[in-house]
């Protein structure tokens, strides 16, 4: 709630009258029973057409004060609504992109866009009815309990009765389905996890032959949804035939006191119909503040989830020192005894890795799959924090630079290209929107992309569509690959990026990376021999271990893994 009233704060003036205008119509509301009691014990009774026309006239000006009423409410709550929502969906995707990758892996993406979307959704619905509705309903409730005291005391009672019954049964449905709610939530998470992988591997299914095995898990989990769905839905579906039921008894049993009492001579009959109205009022009412219940019961569920969100903090914290400053000589990456195990992970997935690397100098790092390669690299970017062991960059402790200056100055490719929607002068200004046409042209010829890029309509405004679906996986691999050169930065890191190209052209670019002017100190991570033959120092992994560190040469005489897959590429 807290988290509510906090982007709320912005919108307090319209907060106010919100529910403020809400009153007036209510309060407005209240007078139409009096009215129309007066037509009937006066104006029929006596046949004073005028007064009947006086009243009507009331009425009328009664409603259309209403409507207005109720029209500038509904902007105001709808302006609060959407504007809360709006900023809370701005603060939690920044907070998001705050997460380190530990965070990411707890969490899951699937989860996060279903926060983002369908969860800030619901709560904005729920800000939306509870300015509108939920001091209107309670007020309308107590007040024609009032008022109807001011009618007949005694013909009141029955709403005294009725009142705490009612709320009995709409608190009580709130208090058994907010945590069902909670649970169909976490379902759709799960449905959207399964929809986002098999749209994302649909080519691997496909290629597999696993149609109907994800349709199977699919409907699963489907089915397992709506069970959920259903038992919310009987429980809450309960809330408007059992205050019905109360109400028509207590409608029932007022018409029949009151039609004593009218004989009696100790009621009218305008004072009966007025009676029967303030009950037909508490009914409508009490209709309209079981289902705001229910909305908001999946509301707060919805916002709990997304307090979860908030409440996760990064793990990962950055220092004062800036990273950046290119040194022409000593030593630009250090790992002395590093140890990595992931999150939950029964085995390290790195043990007792050291080597250093000089700055301006060409590190490859080589090795079978699930070797280790990846999971090295990322502690270079600190995507992970090393579990045990120390790197240091530029002879300082990694964990002692501030992160966002850190990953400024490190340009890392990542094995999968990724493109954005739209041009490709847009995708290259990713890293760096301050680059020069020069400066872009200059990354392409160095990536091997100018040729393509230049054969291309429109040129670097060419548009590339979400993904580069319109683009082959070697000219993907060249923009990506672009991107991070243009940036300039002192460390480059090429995560087996270059795996589409021919030998060629992967040997064009890296003869062109070492001619860089501004050389940065480079690192490449590949499976193929050739890419690293020529690199200062090869350091091949083996299961997370180091199995050699050295130039190709030395590794020739002395690394059996290296000479294995030097073999299995050359005769």
């Amino acid at each position: 709630m807290k988290t509510v009233l906090h982007f709320m704060s912005s919108y307090k003036k319209e907060s106010v009258l919100a529910p403020l205008f809400k009153m007036f119509e209510a309060l407005l509301e209240l007078f139409v029973p009096l009215v129309v009691a007066s037509i009937i014990d006066v104006g029929i009774l006596k046949g004073d057409k005028s007064f009947i026309i006086t009243r009507c006239l009331m009425m009328l000006a009664l409603a259309v004060f209403g409507m207005v009423c109720a029209i500038t409410a509904q902007y105001f709550a709808a302006k609060t609504a959407v504007g809360s929502a709006a900023a809370m969906r701005k603060e939690l995707f920044q907070h998001i992109l705050s997460f380190g990758y530990v965070e990411m892996d707890q969490v899951g993406s699937s989860t996060l866009i279903t926060r983002m979307t369908s969860d800030i959704n619901q709560v904005q619905n729920g800000i939306n009815m509870a300015l509108r509705l939920f001091l209107r309903s309670p007020f309308i409730v107590f007040g024609a309990m009032i008022m109807a005291f001011t009618i007949d005391w005694k013909a009141a009672m029955i709403f005294v009765v009725t009142i705490p019954l009612l709320s009995v049964v709409v608190f009580g449905v709130m208090f058994v389905t907010k945590p069902m709610y909670k649970n169909v939530q976490a379902g759709v998470d799960r449905i959207l996890g399964i929809t986002r992988e098999n749209l994302t591997g649909v080519r691997v299914i496909r290629a597999f032959h696993q149609e109907k095995g994800e349709i199977q898990r699919f409907n699963e989990a489907n089915e397992e949804l709506t069970v959920l769905q259903k038992l919310a839905g009987r429980i809450s579906g309960l809330t408007n035939p059992l205050t019905f039921v109360i109400i028509n008894f207590a409608i029932l049993f007022l018409i029949y006191t009151g039609a004593l009492r009218v004989n009696d001579g100790t009621l009218s009959t305008g004072q009966v119909v007025a009676l029967y109205n303030y009950m037909s009022q508490i009914l409508v009412e009490l209709v309209k503040l079981a289902n705001l219940i229910i909305l908001e019961t999946k509301a707060i569920a919805c916002m709990n989830r997304i307090d979860d969100i908030f409440a996760a903090k990064a793990s990962m914290k950055g220092g004062n020192e800036v990273f950046g400053d290119k040194k022409e000589k000593g030593i630009a990456i250090s790992f002395d005894d590093v140890s990595f195990t992931y999150e939950g992970a029964r085995e390290a997935s790195l043990q007792n890795i050291s080597f250093e690397v000089k700055a301006g100098d060409t590190l490859g790092i080589i090795g079978g799959t699930g070797a280790g390669k990846s999971s090295l690299i990322q502690l270079i970017a600190r995507f992970y924090d090393a579990s045990e062991g120390k790197i240091l960059l530029d002879g300082k402790a990694i964990e002692s630079y501030d992160l966002s200056e850190l990953r400024h100055d490190i340009s890392l490719v990542p094995q999968k290209a990724q493109l954005f929607k739209g041009s490709i002068r847009e995708n290259l200004l990713f890293g760096n929107d301050q680059l020069t046409e020069k400066d872009l042209e200059r990354a392409l010829e160095i990536s091997q992309a100018k040729e393509f890029v230049d054969a291309r309509e429109g040129g670097l405004d060419a548009p590339v569509e979400q993904g580069g679906r319109n683009l082959s996986g070697g000219q993907k691999q060249r923009l990506t690959l672009a991107r991070a050169i243009a940036r300039n930065a002192g460390i480059l890191i090429m995560d087996d990026s270059a795996s589409a190209l021919d030998f060629a052209t992967d040997a064009k670019l890296r003869k062109a990376i070492k001619e860089m002017e501004d050389r940065p100190t480079t690192i490449i991570v590949s499976q193929r021999a050739s890419s690293m033959m020529h690199a200062d120092q090869i350091l091949v992994l083996e299961d997370g271990k180091m199995a050699g560190l050295g130039s190709h040469e030395e590794l020739m005489k002395s690394c059996e893994v290296y000479q294995e897959i030097y073999g299995s590429q050359y005769e």
